[in-house]
Parts: structure tokens; sequence; C-alpha cells
């Protein structure tokens, strides 16, 4: 398949939707959001209590898009070289001569499972830090570049913290978004029984590849912004520091810090992924406010004020959007780019 429009990518996007549905069965924001972050090039961080298919939705997604693949099971005893690779002692059995020979560790694949992240501690953690930010390993003095395109697609539990290591908010910045996945349907969790009792298993079959990935993420950097719409993702973002620094009293207070300008930029590029596989060549306000929580809910840190109240990050983000609002004229002329460019 050859995408260089954006009716071909949003045809693509429904394609792989489909054949994920196969095999996932509901958990439809959850899918979108996930192929959000695809076609952004960004890595996602998946929350939710063991059992809601989120290793399988990634090993899913992998096979559906024909990219190498790799699971990384974190434990607390994984070292860092057992995720990058190490170099050994290679002998030339007919000279004698030996040399060193790097071993490629599994990060070495386009679509990387980091099963269970929090399991592994901080050291191990950080080895991964260099491969989502740069997309390259640096072992043995050398740069070793990552194939293309790269995801690194991490699952985690919320809720059993003994023998866990949180993700510092370093790292955690790193995330384009973090998707929380919930308990399905009644109806779709009887269709899980169903299909998952019986003899035969579904699977999904590959109908994209990295060559159309990678021209997806062109065409998602190609969309175009108004003003007014970027002003209103970054308008969100300064709302969330302190009111010395541009913040909203409404909403700092609530904060023990706020967003920073990886923030801003990760809206403004999960709202164009989200137009494009939508078919879409403009970003509209509500492109912005449906990738909100995913991209901030991460990068929000609740104060004392807002345990108190019982309010997690999701809460405030809601808060959030309901206060922030942008002046008329700035609507209008949004509305205007918008159906000039339909």
């Amino acid at each position: 398949m050859s995408i260089s429009t954006r009716d071909q990518a949003a045809q693509a996007a429904a394609a792989l939707t489909a054949e994920l549905a196969k095999v996932i069965i509901g958990q439809g924001q959850v899918v979108e959001e996930t192929l959000i972050s695809l076609a952004a090039g960004g890595h996602a961080l998946l929350e939710g209590v063991p059992g809601l298919a989120k290793t399988l939705l990634i090993s899913t997604l992998a096979s559906a898009t024909s990219l190498s693949f790799n699971r990384i099971q974190f434990t607390p005893d994984l070292m860092p070289s057992d995720i990058t690779g190490t170099e050994v002692i290679r002998e030339d059995k007919t000279t004698g001569s030996r040399d060193l020979a790097f071993i490629p560790g599994p990060i070495f694949a386009s679509v990387i499972l980091a099963d269970e992240i929090n399991r592994t501690p901080p050291k191990t953690q950080a080895a991964l830090l260099e491969a989502m930010q740069e997309r390259q390993v640096s072992t043995g003095g050398q740069r070793r570049p990552l194939p293309a395109p790269f995801f690194v697609l991490a699952t985690q539990n919320p809720i059993e913290q003994e023998g866990t290591y949180p993700l510092p908010e370093a790292q955690l910045d790193r995330f384009l978004l973090k998707i929380t996945v919930g308990y399905p349907g009644e109806e779709d969790e009887l269709e899980i029984i169903r299909r998952t009792t019986g003899n035969k298993a579904p699977k999904a079959s590959p109908i994209l590849s990295g060559e159309d990935l990678l021209s997806i993420q062109a065409l998602v950097r190609d969309t175009p912004i108004a003003d007014g719409v970027a002003r209103f993702a970054l308008a969100l973002v300064r709302a969330t520091r302190p009111v010395a620094l541009g913040g909203h009293k409404d909403i700092s207070t609530l904060l023990r810090w706020g967003a920073g300008p990886r923030a801003g930029q990760s809206l403004v590029l999960a709202g164009k992924a989200r137009a494009t596989i939508r078919g879409r060549g403009f970003v509209s306000l509500d492109d912005i406010r449906a990738v909100a929580k995913p991209v901030l809910r991460h990068r929000l840190q609740p104060g004392y004020e807002a345990e108190a109240r019982g309010m997690l990050s999701d809460a405030i983000i809601d808060k959030l959007l309901a206060t922030v609002t942008l002046p008329a004229a700035d609507l209008e002329q949004d509305r205007a780019v918008a159906a000039a460019t339909a």
C-alpha cells in the first residue's frame, strides 16, 4: 500500500483498526490513541489492571504492521545490557585472533513492548531514555542507530506497588501519550469470554509496512495548524504552571508542578495525528481537546489541595478544559481556516 494522501492514511487507519478488532474486543478509544501515537511517531505508556489485554494489543499491533517486534519483560534483576546489548570477545578459530563483537539486545526492533516497565530499577529504566529520545544506543564508544520506524509501547499496573519503581518524571515525559486502559463493557466482556475459551485463536494479518507508517508520519508533520488552535494548546499548558509564570489561579493551585514545553509540542503533534488518521487536512480545537488527557495526565502531579478533594490528573484536566478559552476573534479565524482547508 502506497500512502501519499490523508484519505489513504484514514483508510489505512480504518483497515488497521478492523484488523486489530479480530483479536482485541472493544477498547475503541485505547486503540485510537495507540494509533495516534504510531502516526505521530511517539511512544505510549499503557496503564491498566491485569487482564485487560494491554500486552495482547501491542503484540497484535506489531503483527498487523509487519514490523519487527521484541518483548522485554522487566524484572528487578534486569540489567541495562540485557536491553541494549553487549560486547563479547570473539575468536577466529582459523587464525586464533580475537576481537570484540557487539551482540544487539532486544531494543533493536521497530516495536518494543516494555512489559511492566515499573518492575525494574531506575538504572535499567534509564537504558531506554537514549533509545526513546534519540533513536539510537551508545555502547562500546559507538552510536548504533535503531530501526525506523521505532516505537516503545510500555505497560504498567497501577494498583500493585510492592516491588515496583515508579518511572522518573524525565522518562515519563518521553512518552507522547499515557493511555488508560479501563474495564470492557458487559457485552464486550461476554464476547471476550466466548472467543478466548474455544479452540480457535484469531490472529491479525500484516496489512501495513514500515514504509507505510513512515509515510503517514510525514503526512502528520505536514498537517497545518491554525495559530489560534496552536495558541489554545499553549494556553492549556501554561495554565498548569505557577501563577507568577502565567498559570491560571484555579488550576495551578491544584498542582505540585505544571507541564513543560514538550507537553505543548505533544498536544499539537497528537492533534495533527488524530486529524490525519481521520482524513482531515487541518487540526481542530476538538482534536486538541481529545488528546489533552493522554498527553497531559502523566505530565501533571496533583498537589495537596487536589488530593484533599480526591482529584486525580484526569479530573484536573477536565477542569482545565472547562476553564481555558480563547478570544472570539481566534475562534472565528479558526473556523475560517477549517472551512478553507476542508
